[in-house]
């Protein structure tokens, strides 16, 4: 199956679904939490939403979007780390692991795709010009473009688009 920007998550869900257990996913690094999936994760910890975002969670910024990572245990002298959550090879939250967890598997065939797919579907948007520029950066030095997700389909007007990445529309 070819993943395109418009391929329904419940497609995706199907693709990258099949976890092994072999906790490599999770070994050198964690999964983006996307804020309507925090309430879920919190009550499941039993965690208010501040109190969860403040133990489990560190903010970060893609193509100029906010959101959340679960915070990683980082082994000494190296500049990465496991989930916290990773016991052995198993995720303490299996049951309420968020998309981006559920779907982002050791799936050699389409794992790269779905990664494309989350982050363009979550992260890029077509109407911040500086979303867009980051974007281009991240096509630009190798990223994976997926179906429907070229810029020029992003934002079809090509005069705004070139106004956008030679910095003429700054916002």
């Amino acid at each position: 199956m070819k993943i395109a920007i418009d391929t329904p998550k419940e497609e995706i869900l199907k693709i990258g679904s099949e976890c092994k257990l072999c906790g490599s996913c999770c070994r050198f690094g964690s999964g983006f939490v996307l804020e309507e999936e925090i309430p879920v994760i919190a009550a499941s910890l039993n965690h208010d939403i501040r109190s969860f975002k403040e133990h489990f969670l560190e903010e970060i910024e893609l193509f100029n979007t906010k959101a959340w990572k679960f915070k990683t245990v980082k082994e000494e002298g190296k500049p990465y780390g496991h989930c916290m959550f990773l016991d052995g090879n198993v995720c303490k939250i299996h049951k309420v692991k968020p998309l981006h967890c559920r779907v982002s598997t050791c799936d050699a065939e389409h794992g790269d795709a779905i990664n494309a797919w989350f982050l363009v579907n979550h992260f890029v948007n077509p109407d911040d010009p500086e979303s867009v520029r980051q974007y281009h950066a991240y096509i630009k030095t190798g990223g994976l473009v997926i179906e429907g997700a070229e810029l020029e389909h992003l934002v079809p007007d090509r005069s705004r688009l070139k106004k956008i990445l030679d910095y003429t529309l700054l916002k």
